[in-house]
């Protein structure tokens, strides 16, 4: 971290996010059990080495756990063009049908040469053969980085029949039976992510059970996950870069039962970063409440930002230099998260998306 003046802020830079990470440690398949993944209690330093079953003894009766319900889509596809070249599509959102529009979805394409508007598409199905086409619109997105795709039918249909499990690009191995049942969580409702909110993985039934009957309570949010979750910071100057949109939606009936819990003296635990994006940023209007509704979020969280509805957060561990071990360290305080770390690789945590879990408190100083 680079000096400053007495009093004032650390400026922090992109490399004040990086760390040595053994590429051992990288989880590529999740644990054998879902609550039996590794839980470092960060809440404490030294910090505490646990099992992720008992964080219900770890909350308290009267907290309010606040899911993200979003489910993961198979939203990759494997096809090929006109001219017989290679292409790979990764659906990023898939808008609602429109008699103007049809199905028409974005899209990210890796091809050796990028597709013309009106040209057409064909995409296999998971054994190879030719399963259906779509028509190239245009491109979209706030740097024209994606594709506007017009499918021929519902497009969910078509994904959950053909498309493959959008892995992260860490993950090695091709998507597989266990991966469509573990890279999801049990309680997904929502189709529309293209990469799963990977606290709520490690929750089963039983840990819900043990959470209802210690008389911590749950709510949900729906954020659609986008695959800009996984795009680097290249600024060096961190409030530079410019954050990607998802779209989500908060009911009323958890703005409720957020109020309930804060006025009986409970505290709000978000699983997930997910989460606390959504909740931080449904409260960003000029008096702090909490509005109702689905919108589009680009929020960026970075130590300073002041935390409106979050107490504490379960979270997995996260990339090096990424937006999300940004987030965490505004959360937590930029030198905890550091020792945290630093003990996780110690004691060999698995990192990532089927990787273990930490629980976090909000600190008061962000950079402690």
């Amino acid at each position: 971290m680079p000096p400053v003046p007495d009093g004032a802020p650390p400026r922090l830079t992109l490399a004040d996010f990086d760390f040595a990470l053994p590429a051992d440690l990288i989880a590529q398949h999740p644990a054998d059990e879902r609550s039996a993944s590794r839980l470092l209690d960060g809440r404490l330093l030294p910090p505490a080495d646990r099992r992720f079953r008992e964080l219900p003894a770890l909350l308290r009766a009267g907290d309010l756990v606040v899911f993200n319900d979003t489910r993961v889509i198979k939203a990759r596809l494997h096809g090929f063009k006109a001219s017989g070249g290679a292409v790979e599509a990764l659906v990023e959102r898939v808008l609602p049908p429109a008699a103007d529009a049809g199905f028409e979805v974005w899209a990210h394409l890796r091809a050796s040469k990028s597709p013309r508007p009106g040209s057409r598409l064909c995409f296999c199905a998971r054994d190879g053969s030719a399963a259906f086409e779509v028509e190239v619109l245009g491109r979209c997105g706030p740097e024209g980085d994606l594709f506007r795709l017009c499918f021929p039918t519902d497009p969910h249909a078509l994904l959950e029949r053909h498309g493959h499990v959008p892995l992260p690009p860490y993950i090695g191995h091709a998507d597989d039976a266990d991966d469509e049942r573990r890279y999801q969580t049990v309680f997904a409702r929502a189709p529309g992510a293209v990469a799963a909110p990977t606290a709520a993985l490690h929750f089963d039934d039983a840990v819900l059970a043990e959470l209802a009957a210690r008389g911590v309570a749950s709510a949900a949010v729906t954020l659609h996950v986008g695959a800009g979750t996984f795009l680097p910071v290249r600024a060096d100057d961190i409030a530079r870069h410019r954050m990607h949109s998802e779209w989500f939606d908060l009911p009323q009936a958890t703005i409720d039962a957020i109020v309930r819990t804060r006025a009986a003296g409970g505290r709000i635990v978000a699983i997930g970063t997910t989460t606390l994006r959504a909740l931080e940023s449904a409260a960003r209007g000029s008096d702090g409440r909490l509005q109702a509704g689905a919108r589009e979020t680009d929020i960026f969280i970075t130590p300073g930002f002041e935390f409106r509805v979050v107490d504490v957060l379960l979270t997995n561990f996260h990339l090096p230099k990424s937006t999300l071990l940004m987030l965490v360290s505004a959360f937590a305080g930029f030198e905890r998260i550091r020792a945290l770390y630093a003990h996780a690789i110690d004691e060999r945590y698995r990192f990532f998306s089927y990787g273990d879990a930490m629980l976090l408190e909000r600190s008061g100083d962000p950079f402690r």
